[in-house]
């Protein structure tokens, strides 16, 4: 059987996506520091992630259209982990983990709740995003900040884009993705300007 754009367009998502987060971990394990990545970055895009995956679920969408997202959860989990750990803030770990279970369990107590949290998580996941940007502009340094991460981040919304419109065409989804998409590049156009300046 022959594979489809749509069926590459899946595969590679989940492709980049079980890697995404790995040369940001190796940066951080490999530096023992966790400088340059936010704190608040990580929660809000865990935020977003469990909003996302949450609504797709509820709604009975194709899995293949957010199989990823467990996936990213994990690593992103893990990241923020580290990223505690090196800030001296391990005990921080288990009271957002705690948070995290609560918001997925209320999420569906009504319709109307997951509806609002999915257009609110476009606004959440964008702060992520602007999280992360603030904190490379005040250290004008991109310390650990992995340019590959983002910029793989960036193509599998990219992707996102292109498997949204061809399966469910959930135009909240798809704005999602968009914004994400630019602000994904914005971030890699960011850590790459940082970097470039500290060489010279």
């Amino acid at each position: 059987m022959a594979l489809t754009l749509l069926d590459v367009a899946h595969w590679s998502t989940w492709a980049v996506c079980a890697v995404m987060k790995l040369p940001q971990l190796a940066a951080v394990l490999a530096a023992g520091s966790a400088q340059g990545l936010s704190v608040g970055s990580r929660l809000l895009e865990l935020t977003g992630f469990l909003v996302f995956l949450r609504y797709q679920i509820y709604y009975g969408y194709p899995m293949q259209t957010y199989l990823e997202y467990p996936i990213l959860i994990a690593q992103d989990g893990l990241l923020l982990l580290f990223i505690l750990y090196f800030n001296g803030k391990t005990r921080r770990a288990l009271f957002f983990a705690v948070i995290f279970c609560g918001v997925w369990y209320m999420l569906t107590l009504h319709k109307w709740i997951i509806d609002l949290a999915m257009n609110l998580c476009t606004f959440i996941s964008a702060a992520s995003k602007l999280a992360q940007l603030q904190c490379l502009w005040q250290s004008k340094d991109s310390g650990q900040v992995s340019a590959l991460t983002w910029g793989m981040s960036a193509y599998t919304c990219a992707t996102r884009i292109f498997t949204t419109i061809v399966t469910t065409n959930d135009l909240a989804v798809l704005i999602r993705f968009i914004i994400m998409l630019i602000l994904n590049l914005w971030v890699t156009a960011t850590v790459l300007h940082y970097r470039k300046t500290k060489k010279t």
